[in-house]
């Protein structure tokens, strides 16, 4: 479903060493009482990280558990109580990984996160029976004020 425009609030945070990135982002939302918030850009870098690849489906979920220093060349996704974050790190050689973020994402130096939040709109989730998982839906935030 498609929306017209809505307004954006801008808010920022940085998760310091040793926190845990999805967790933090988590929280931050929460008690914020965000209803539509979604990553705009951050910047950082993480010893951990726990990836679902791009090959898995419902029945089949291939993940990954990396543990090395990588930075975070992009973060992207919606933040609603059902996260779905997709991350891209790369290595000390520049080789770059990405996938879905499952979490144990451990800030090693800083994690600096821009959140934006379309004030007008409130995102859920709905199980797809076509893909087999919660996918996003968008409501204008006048019909479940």
């Amino acid at each position: 479903m498609a929306t017209g425009p809505s307004g954006l609030t801008i808010h920022a945070l940085r998760v310091g060493p040793g926190q845990e990135l999805l967790g933090a982002l988590t929280s931050f939302v929460e008690e914020r009482k965000l209803r539509a918030p979604f990553v705009m850009t951050c910047v950082g870098s993480v010893t951990k990280a726990t990836l679902r690849l791009a090959n898995s489906t419902a029945g089949n979920n291939e993940v990954i558990h990396l543990q090395e220093r990588f930075e975070i060349v992009s973060l992207v996704g919606t933040l609603n109580r059902e996260a779905h974050l997709h991350i891209c790190l790369a290595d000390k050689d520049g080789r770059t990984v990405g996938g879905h973020v499952m979490g144990d994402l451990e800030v090693f130096t800083t994690a600096e996160v821009v959140v934006g939040e379309a004030g007008d709109l409130e995102f859920g989730r709905e199980m797809d029976d076509r893909t087999g998982f919660p996918e996003l839906v968008v409501n204008s935030r006048s019909k479940h004020a």
